[in-house]
């Protein structure tokens, strides 16, 4: 059962302020006419303020930490993990949008463990944005912090702000692509990542 009742500091992260979050969504409430003293809604704000600093934890860490430890290798070819799930949400409306995410590097005597990519996609989506800065800040980092060849980000996502409000299109999804590197200067090894995950 879902836990009510006032948020408190040992549940969530510190540098959230649960309360004041609260005090916005009951004006909030009030503001498009419904009352917040009902029972059904009488515990939303503290509900919301909890979800918040749940889905906007990647604020406050860093997605580097998971990146420190590499392991010496000799491989240089192409390694790609598809299909990393992960949900994020549109700085436009606070609406969520959810997807994939296929990153594909190209080692320069360095790897990391299998899990740790996904784990900086969890922490880079965890943040108010937009799906393209999500596609080059994932790209940029990966970059940098494994020294790689080249870096290659594809992100496929379904948008609330489009499919529930606005042009209210369901089923409608959007593409964004980042290249850095031999991907981005090699046409036959981008097409070669391109097809790899398009042939999945």
């Amino acid at each position: 059962m879902e836990e009510d009742g006032p948020p408190t500091a040992a549940s969530t992260p510190s540098p959230v302020d649960l309360e004041r979050i609260a005090r916005a969504v009951r004006e909030i409430l009030i503001a498009v006419g419904e009352n917040p003293d009902r029972e059904g809604i009488r515990d939303t704000p503290q509900r919301v303020a909890r979800m918040y600093a749940e889905v906007f934890q990647g604020l406050h860490q860093n997605p580097r930490d998971h990146l420190k430890t590499a392991f010496t290798e000799t491989y240089e070819d192409t390694i790609l993990i598809r299909d990393i799930a992960f949900i994020s949400f549109c700085e436009h409306h606070l609406l969520p949008f959810v997807g994939k995410t296929h990153v594909a590097y190209r080692p320069r005597g360095r790897v990391v463990g299998l899990s740790k990519v996904p784990r900086v996609v969890d922490v880079l989506s965890r943040r108010p944005q937009l799906q393209e800065r999500l596609t080059t800040d994932l790209a940029d980092l990966l970059h940098c912090e494994l020294d790689a060849q080249g870096v290659a980000v594809m992100v496929e996502a379904t948008h609330s702000c489009m499919t529930i409000r606005g042009v209210s299109k369901p089923g409608s999804s959007c593409w964004t692509f980042a290249m850095r590197g031999v991907y981005e200067t090699d046409p036959a090894l981008r097409a070669e990542v391109l097809a790899m995950v398009r042939g999945g």
